[in-house]
């Protein structure tokens, strides 16, 4: 099993970018997907989850209205449309595949936001 993250990096406040999870090893289609985030001294936080049809999408308040989760079932991969980042944003982005007792992680992508 393996989740490849990417599109990670540094941007100015107000900017956006796409993160990308590559998925291998399992039926993606049956999982639902999920991004967390992690910042050092502090707990993985959800930030979106996707249903494994697409039908039904979840945001961290914080992230409402800036954030846009998708997936391509066809292709493996689930994504993360950011835009108006803000410095709060800044963490370690986490991709996760789950389904019923498997919970699959990949090594994360960092975004840092700042001026």
């Amino acid at each position: 099993v393996q989740l490849v993250e990417s599109g990670g990096g540094l941007v100015q406040p107000g900017g956006s970018l796409r993160l990308s999870c590559a998925a291998s090893g399992f039926t993606f289609s049956t999982y639902v997907m999920k991004w967390y985030r992690q910042t050092p001294g502090k707990e993985r936080e959800l930030v979106a989850g996707i249903g494994s049809a697409s039908s039904r999408t979840n945001y961290a308040d914080s992230v409402k209205d800036r954030f846009t989760i998708s997936r391509d079932n066809a292709r493996s991969t689930v994504y993360l449309q950011m835009n108006n980042l803000k410095p709060e944003d800044t963490a370690v982005y986490y991709c996760n595949a789950w389904r019923f007792t498997d919970s699959y992680w990949g090594q994360g992508t960092q975004v840092t936001v700042s001026s």
